[in-house]
């Protein structure tokens, strides 16, 4: 039987200490993966997870997604070889074609090819490889190689996409794929079946790609308080992400008012007008109870990891806690 694993991911937006409480906490309670999320603006993943890494025995440590557009592969290849050191084996990459980065003037051009050909760089490094290799955009000439010894050959891999040609690839490449921004349960066949396609178009067989699945999270004793808070965190991304989700179909005027409440700076108005049952599509919130039926729904559909993204809590800290003392127990995984 696969067993689900159950993970946070945090935003870079804290202090250094407070990043370490979380994760002390998180590794105490069994709380499986603490993921940083690599958004534009915000810090980088890799410092806060080498924090983290310094203060935690088990919890498995990675960012999602460090994109090769931003970021050239063979220094993706060495900031995660060296959070693996740091972390002794407990990290994770995940890679993504990300996104907003017109925003600073980057194009992001035939990305299934960027993302393929970032991972062979990056897996070529790691192992060790210096016999050189070129690609269609990407290279590495005969006798480059990484001037250091990483604690492992290989790492793990995540893609985060919701579309058909990446998971393919994904299916083709990676041991897991990511879909942000979703509490949906009828999102995962799906994606398994975009993954089960990539899979066996290389032989490969399906199973030993997992689906995880994120979304914003907040979990409090005050049921309705946590919902509220969590509307609005919602609010921001409804339009784009409700788009994305090709199992359900939202009312155009819904989407539309929303978006006009966000443009105009009123974020909490804009929550108010999401529905119970869409503010579930998208979003973990509520009680303890709540939450873990709402993950026990995404187990049972089949995520091999739920992701329980920020801010966690009404207080993060205190909702990272909730989550251990209260959520997990009353899954069945």
């Amino acid at each position: 039987m696969t067993t689900t694993s159950i993970g946070i991911g945090l935003q870079g937006n804290l202090s250094p200490a407070q990043y370490k409480d979380i994760a002390f906490t998180a590794d105490e309670l069994g709380i499986d993966y603490i993921t940083m999320f690599g958004d534009l603006m915000f810090q980088p993943p890799i410092p806060p997870l080498v924090e983290m890494a310094g203060v935690t025995k088990s919890v498995i440590l990675g960012p999602a997604c460090l994109n090769p557009f931003a970021t050239a592969p063979h220094e993706i290849a060495g900031q995660i070889a060296y959070l693996d050191l740091v972390s002794k084996g407990r990290s994770y990459l995940g890679l993504a074609r990300g996104t907003w980065l017109s925003g600073v003037g980057i194009s992001q051009e035939r990305a299934v090819l960027v993302l393929r050909e970032a991972l062979e760089v990056i897996r070529r490094l790691l192992a060790g490889d210096h016999t050189g290799w070129e690609g269609e955009i990407y290279r590495l000439a005969p006798g480059i190689g990484f001037e250091f010894t990483p604690q492992r050959s290989s790492i793990p891999t995540l893609i985060g996409t919701w579309g058909k040609q990446t998971a393919h690839l994904a299916g083709q490449v990676a041991d897991e794929v990511k879909i942000g921004g979703t509490a949906n349960p009828l999102m995962i066949p799906v994606m398994r079946a975009y993954l089960d396609e990539g899979a066996r178009s290389v032989g490969r067989d399906p199973s030993e790609v997992g689906v995880v699945v994120g979304a914003v999270t907040v979990v409090d004793e005050d049921h309705e308080a946590a919902r509220a808070l969590a509307r609005k965190e919602v609010a921001m991304y409804l339009a784009v992400v409700a788009d994305l989700d090709s199992t359900i179909s939202l009312d155009p005027d819904l989407v539309d008012q929303v978006r006009a409440r966000v443009d105009a700076g009123d974020r909490a108005g804009a929550g108010v007008l999401i529905p119970d049952n869409v503010l579930d599509l998208f979003a973990f919130s509520g009680s303890p109870e709540h939450v873990g039926q709402q993950v026990q729904s995404l187990i049972d559909a089949g995520a091999s990891r739920v992701e329980l993204g920020t801010p966690q809590g009404i207080n993060t800290e205190r909702g990272v806690r909730l989550i251990g003392e209260r959520v997990l127990p009353l899954l069945r995984r």
